[in-house]
């Protein structure tokens, strides 16, 4: 039995090795606040949607296959719920079963028969539950599991399971065949189906009938107890071994089921808030490897939704065909949100997910990589340039071509013309490399360099600010500026201003 809810033929590998890059990731888009949202304090769900969110797929037909099922799971949360709890109950379910410490026959035996009674159980319900809703899925994956439920588990196959299991509990005691070997040792045990028919409760009292092949064991004969035990726990080993196979196989399911709806149930979490604050969110239109596609229509930083809890500014970008967005403007303009927003939705379209916009189309990348600036090292084994020197060597060594590189003020460690030097020589040597960047910078010499050279592949966007200097965070196209406007924020915070940086809408 297969889940396949998160790939068309093959199972969620919770065990897959995260990407190198993982800690910079989360940390500068502030990941933990979109995992938190999606977990809801459920650790097993923070742990789920975290390797989601960084097994990036580059194949746009395996990302619509997830878009497809999260679809239905958003139409039908409940049902999605249900059947996500039928699976945590199963797996934590199965851990109270009591284990044993000796590796005794009769003991797995008798612990096999109760692990699959009770998944028998939970199985019925699912099987119940795709004959109920079967017919309101859409999406592939669903349809499937639906059909294999249906199919594979139907109710005359469920009732042969328990007729067995009840069979295999040997309440009538066990027959068992063998063959003498050297030493009149016995091999070849194997467990015999009586071929008697039911006896009735008079003929089961010995003291009416007795076979005359019977060996009785006294009270006290420890040994002859002992060897008795031995002897049935041969017979009925192969039977241990094949139930606790069977119990191992149905456990797999109930886990891969978890898992891979948890996954779903995290997406719904998250919906759940930003539905409840009023906020989009859309599909969005996965391309190829090569586009160069990337816009979208009220795009916004959904972490930073999360945290306010308020409505935040959205912005549209148009992007097709460019290899290199330079970010520009005013001081606490909006220019690190929206770097961070570009990141958030090309991270999450490429899990499958829903992303915070209105609308969105972007190529998949090969991979996600961001360079922002840190805080001084506070132990001081290096300068803050060399630090940044040595992370941005560390993605160069990793990066491919149609990578996506996220620079947030890089290199403004130094001063503006050896940093721009440096910039400059990075980012130009990305772009022949088929590299994809966004680069936020206070660096007029920097932004003026690219934009003198009217590259066609290039968008120069700004920060927008207002004549009286109160910033919309819109960030519109237009040329870099020899300012950011610190001015601004010198009065704000010297003369008293009463505008807050933080305008919501």
């Amino acid at each position: 039995m297969k889940v396949f809810l998160m790939y068309e033929d093959s199972d969620f590998d919770l065990d897959r090795s995260q990407p190198g890059n993982e800690n910079e990731l989360t940390q500068d888009l502030e990941l933990e606040t979109l995992l938190r949202a999606m977990s809801r304090g459920d650790k097993f769900l923070f742990e789920v949607a975290r390797k989601a969110l960084f097994c990036s797929l580059t194949e746009p037909a395996e990302i619509v296959f997830r878009q497809d099922i999260l679809a239905d799971c958003l139409a039908h949360p409940e049902i999605v719920r249900s059947m996500y709890a039928i699976a945590v109950q199963a797996v934590d379910g199965e851990r109270k079963i009591y284990r044993g410490f000796w590796d005794n026959p009769e003991i797995i035996l008798h612990r096999s028969i109760e692990v699959l009674e009770f998944f028998v159980g939970l199985l019925k319900k699912l099987t119940r539950m795709a004959h109920e809703h079967a017919a309101q899925f859409c999406s592939t994956g669903f349809q499937r599991l639906f059909d294999m439920l249906i199919t594979e588990l139907d109710d005359e196959y469920l009732r042969a399971v328990q007729a067995h299991l009840k069979q295999l509990r040997f309440d009538g005691g066990v027959l068992i065949s063998a063959r003498l070997d050297r030493g009149n040792k016995g091999r070849d045990y194997v467990i015999r189906r009586d071929p008697k028919p039911k006896q009735s409760w008079r003929q089961r009292l010995s003291f009416f009938e007795r076979s005359p092949y019977t060996l009785e064991i006294a009270d006290r004969d420890e040994g002859g107890m002992r060897a008795l035990g031995e002897l049935r726990g041969r017979g009925v080993n192969l039977a241990a071994n094949a139930l606790a196979q069977s119990s191992d196989h149905v456990l797999s399911f109930f886990t891969m089921l978890r898992a891979e709806l948890g996954f779903y149930v995290g997406c719904l979490n998250l919906a759940e808030q930003l539905d409840a604050q009023g906020e989009p969110r859309c599909f969005p239109a996965p391309l190829p490897l090569g586009e160069r596609v990337l816009s979208g229509r009220g795009l916004y930083d959904v972490c930073l939704c999360l945290v306010l809890k308020e409505r935040v500014v959205g912005n549209d970008l148009g992007a097709d065909g460019k290899s290199l967005i330079m970010i520009t403007g005013a001081n606490q303009g909006g220019k690190s949100t929206f770097l961070r927003s570009i990141g958030l939705a090309q991270l999450m379209m490429q899990c499958g997910m829903f992303v915070a916009a209105e609308r969105f189309r972007a190529e998949v990348g090969d991979a996600i990589f961001t360079h922002y600036k840190r805080e001084e090292d506070p132990t001081m084994t290096s300068g803050k340039l060399d630090e940044e020197l040595s992370r941005m060597s560390q993605i160069v060594d990793i990066a491919r071509p149609d990578s996506l590189l996220l620079f947030n003020e890089s290199f403004s460690a130094t001063n503006e013309r050896e940093g721009a030097e440096i910039a400059g020589s990075i980012v130009q040597a990305l772009l022949e490399n088929d590299m994809k960047g966004c680069f936020v910078s206070h660096s007029f010499e920097l932004a003026h360099r690219f934009h003198s050279e009217a590259r066609d592949n290039a968008l120069f966007l700004r920060a927008e600010r207002q004549a009286d200097g109160t910033r919309t965070f819109k960030l519109l196209e237009g040329e870099p500026l020899p300012t950011s406007f610190g001015e601004d924020l010198y009065q704000r915070v010297f003369k008293g201003s009463a505008d807050d940086a933080r305008v919501v809408v």
